[in-house]
């Protein structure tokens, strides 16, 4: 499909620039906290201002949904940015962050580009194209037992911490490594990539996963039904790990992942 080309290879550019941005704005500015631990910079609305103008620039009749500026725009096809995922992490130096911007046909995801300049790393994917980092193919791990797994727990302010500690302690009950990274995006992408085993969240928001979820579906990795119900508006669990641990995670979570 020559319009889904054009616009994977323009989501690759504008991702680049923007992470190049992210980088220069870097320790300036102000730093604002819109919930426990979740904090906004200076950087994230900028960020997502350039990504949103060079798009309506670009392609006038997509839509376009930020994470710091909601639904700007309507479309058939929609953008949805998170222009830094791991926010603090970037105001604290870490380099574990990432542009995340990917492309929607109403509930069907087609493109995703994840760029962590800091860490020089670049994920891309669309519909049908594979999923690859810095230009090679990834896919997910073929790990076949949970006491060899290393899982990322996201943690949500919108669920009780006795969740999430009860979920934490059932994982590391089946002898898994747990992991905190602080960001969902790129936990996922390290699922999608090998790196990592499985990542699951209790409730997370469409923009932390867009992207991921198409490099998630070409990698061959396994993911619960995110999209379902209200997750594009309102937010979903979601848990994606390795095909061959997907029936024992999922009984474990409540979270189906296939």
């Amino acid at each position: 499909m020559k319009a889904l080309q054009g616009r994977f290879e323009t989501a690759v550019t504008l991702a680049t620039e923007a992470g190049a941005l992210a980088m220069q704005m870097r320790g300036a500015g102000t730093v604002t906290l819109k919930g426990p631990q979740d904090w906004v910079t200076e950087a994230d609305g900028a960020v997502e201002r350039f990504i949103s103008a060079r798009l309506a620039a670009a392609f006038p009749s997509d839509g376009f949904q930020g994470e710091e500026g909601g639904v700007a725009r309507g479309g058939s096809l929609r953008w949805i940015v998170d222009p830094i995922d791991g926010t603090a992490n970037y105001m604290r130096g870490s380099p574990r962050f990432c542009v995340s911007l990917a492309c929607f046909e109403d509930r069907t995801p087609l493109i995703g580009v994840l760029v962590a300049p800091a860490l020089g790393e670049t994920y891309v994917a669309h519909q049908g194209g594979g999923a690859m980092l810095n230009g090679r193919p990834i896919r997910a791990a073929d790990t076949t037992a949970l006491d060899r797994c290393v899982v990322e727990v996201g943690w949500s302010h919108r669920r009780p911490n006795p969740d999430f500690l009860s979920l934490c302690e059932g994982i590391l009950a089946q002898g898994a490594r747990l992991r905190l990274g602080g960001s969902g995006a790129l936990g996922l992408a390290d699922v999608a990539s090998g790196r990592l085993d499985a990542y699951v969240e209790l409730h997370i928001n469409l923009w932390d996963v867009a992207a991921a979820l198409v490099l998630l579906a070409e990698s061959g990795a396994a993911v619960s039904p995110f999209l379902e119900g209200n997750g594009p508006t309102e937010g979903n669990p979601i848990l994606a790990c390795a095909p061959d641990i997907a029936p024992a995670l999922s009984g474990l979570t409540g979270f189906a992942a296939r």
